[in-house]
């Protein structure tokens, strides 16, 4: 009985979109993590040693830093547990983790982008979410359509110049 609950709740999980390259940054943050936990746990024994713990900011402010630590480690495990990595088809249409050459209308000026998940996107690093207002236009749409993307604040036009994995 147990096991059909667990298995029909499974059904209705959203599973996290995300490409491979997302996923292993995700698992070498946590790696990282890892290595820094036995330090700060020292330092929080070490505060806690000092006395008297109502006065003691060394230890108050250990014990918050292990909690933001152990905080980011459950969020990561979270994000890997209900990852879905998804490999890009070679159909020459924009889909996550491909790259893709955009031209925008109103200033002619060209860019390029790589679609990742939610998680990954970084504008400064030219990463723009599948879920954005952009990267929804332009999803599974092939190279030299023209799309309108509806944006909160105006509505602009791109021409998809070139799709690549």
């Amino acid at each position: 009985m147990q096991r059909k609950k667990i298995q029909e709740a499974m059904k209705n999980v959203y599973f996290q979109k995300m490409t491979a390259n997302g996923y292993h940054e995700i698992e070498q943050e946590i790696a990282e993590l890892q290595k820094q936990r036995p330090a700060k746990i020292e330092q929080l024994k070490a505060a806690r040693a000092l006395g008297d713990l109502s006065e003691n900011t060394e230890y108050s402010t250990a014990k918050r830093e292990l909690r933001h630590l152990e905080s980011r480690l459950r969020y990561l495990n979270k994000q890997l547990q209900y990852a879905q990595i998804v490999t890009p088809t070679n159909d020459n249409t924009v889909d996550l983790g491909t790259t893709v050459t955009l031209e925008f209308e109103d200033d002619a000026e060209q860019e390029i982008y790589h679609i990742v998940g939610k998680q990954e996107a970084d504008i400064a690093k030219q990463k723009i979410s599948f879920d954005s207002p952009l990267g929804q236009a332009i999803m599974h749409q092939a190279a030299g359509k023209t799309v309108t993307v509806v944006a909160p604040q105006s509505s602009y036009k791109v021409t998809i110049i070139k799709v690549e994995l």
